[in-house]
């Protein structure tokens, strides 16, 4: 195995890794309540703690990366999280122009990927709570271009299988992208409920407001 097949397994590594790190830096300055803690507005009466939960303070990824210091670690982890996402897509690129040769199919790809890597660097330098609208471009720009990534790269492995193992990881590729695919379409049109409450319970209730989910 190359040495640059590592970095597809470096990237989820150090971006889930990078995460759970700047969700323990919110917890620890009290800028968010812990995951564990899901229901909110309830929760705070007029002789509540400061620290109480409310709305504001759900422990979502853009929300744990709002405040300082955790802030500059977020924008960090995403800015060398997208810098990763350039390598994976030009190295995959050389690699199916190296086994298959030139394809319109093969550029788009690294196109996606590319465009996908500059949302992720509007996620991690335009937090939400201070430029919400530019938070919110680029997180529309990362997730369905990232999805429409594997997609391509899915059908690119197809094209290029001579073996029964290559059809096998192409069946794996495109069960992960119908799988995420599914996952945003349900997570961002899902029908508002407005008989239920805004407080929140992790298993059964979620409002709209956070439905900006792993951004």
């Amino acid at each position: 195995m190359p040495a640059w097949a590592i970095l597809p397994i470096a990237l989820p590594a150090f971006s889930i890794t990078g995460m759970w790190i700047v969700y323990a830096m919110a917890l620890s300055n009290n800028h968010i309540c812990p995951v564990h803690n899901w229901i909110y507005n309830q929760s705070c009466e007029l002789d509540s703690p400061i620290s109480c939960c409310t709305l504001d303070h759900i422990p979502l990824v853009s929300k744990c990366g709002t405040f300082p210091p955790e802030s500059c670690f977020f924008s960090l982890i995403c800015s060398l999280g997208s810098f990763m996402v350039m390598l994976v897509g030009l190295l995959r690129y050389a690699h199916v122009i190296e086994h298959y040769g030139s394809s319109l199919l093969n550029t788009l790809g690294l196109a996606l990927g590319w465009i996908c890597a500059a949302g992720l660097i509007m996620v991690g330098n335009f937090q939400v709570d201070h430029a919400k609208v530019l938070h919110y471009i680029g997180a529309g720009v990362a997730f369905p271009t990232s999805m429409l990534f594997i997609f391509l790269q899915s059908i690119l492995t197809y094209r290029m299988a001579k073996s029964r193992g290559h059809y096998w990881t192409g069946h794996l590729r495109s069960i992960l992208a119908a799988l995420a695919f599914i996952t945003l379409i349900f997570t961002e049109f899902r029908p508002a409920t407005p008989s239920r409450p805004l407080r929140m319970d992790v298993h059964h209730k979620r409002p709209r407001l956070l439905r900006h989910l792993h951004g």
